[in-house]
């Protein structure tokens, strides 16, 4: 680590047009330029300079298609840097203005994607369970010798994690507390997602829980999470 590369990507995180663009690409989608623009509510020619400045950063990667360009975080460290950063944030909530920004507030501390992975309560709350469950080690997060079964075999979808760590702990911002992250967080927001238990809340990164989901979690982990 050197000063110069600490301060310039915390320079590309502080402002804060860069920084609602980086919150919005933590859904895990690619973007275009246009809707990071109407997101960050500045004009497009606005847009393109930050954007030049989070591609030169490092914090995320373009993708050109035709005459769209496309935006994504780049990768899952960056992603896992973003959510640290936001979680060690003391800055008192902003206020509520409307119905509308209490009820987004709402639904993202329920239930969220956090780049790749399950967050808020329902992260938390499946984090917890396999804790107890002893699939995952306690404070650590670490696949007990049962857990890598238990992912294949419980969830019935073959859990190949590859390079990447098969677990990680991940600092949540809004529950100041760890939820699973790595290979395996992903491999459970993945069969979520495969089997319809969640549904992505239009337009923003949280989730909803379908009657079927909230009937899984309490069969295979003995969570209460009602739907909706």
């Amino acid at each position: 680590m050197t000063a110069e590369n600490l301060s310039s990507v915390a320079g590309a995180m502080a402002e804060k047009t860069r920084a609602r663009m980086l919150v919005a690409l933590m859904d895990g989608r690619a973007w275009t330029a246009r809707e990071l623009a109407r997101h960050a509510c500045v004009a497009a020619s606005t847009a393109s300079e930050h954007l030049h400045r989070l591609v030169d950063s490092g914090l995320v990667i373009e993708h050109r298609q035709g005459r769209h360009r496309y935006i994504r975080i780049a990768g899952t460290r960056v992603a896992a840097a973003l959510e640290s950063v936001a979680a060690l944030g003391n800055q008192p909530d902003t206020p509520v203005r409307s119905l509308r920004e209490s009820t987004i507030k709402s639904q993202l501390g329920r239930a969220r994607t956090c780049y790749d992975h399950l967050a808020g309560a329902l992260g938390i709350a499946i984090t917890e369970a396999l804790v107890q469950q002893r699939i995952l080690v306690d404070e650590s997060l670490e696949l007990t010798s049962d857990g890598m079964a238990w992912f294949s075999e419980t969830l019935q979808s073959p859990f190949l994690p590859g390079r990447r760590p098969a677990t990680r702990a991940c600092l949540d911002w809004t529950e100041r507390r760890l939820h699973l992250a790595g290979a395996a967080g992903a491999h459970i927001l993945t069969v979520f997602n495969e089997r319809q238990w969640v549904r992505p809340k239009r337009s923003s990164r949280a989730l909803i829980v379908t009657p079927a989901g909230s009937r899984t979690l309490k069969r295979l982990l003995q969570i209460e999470f009602a739907s909706g």
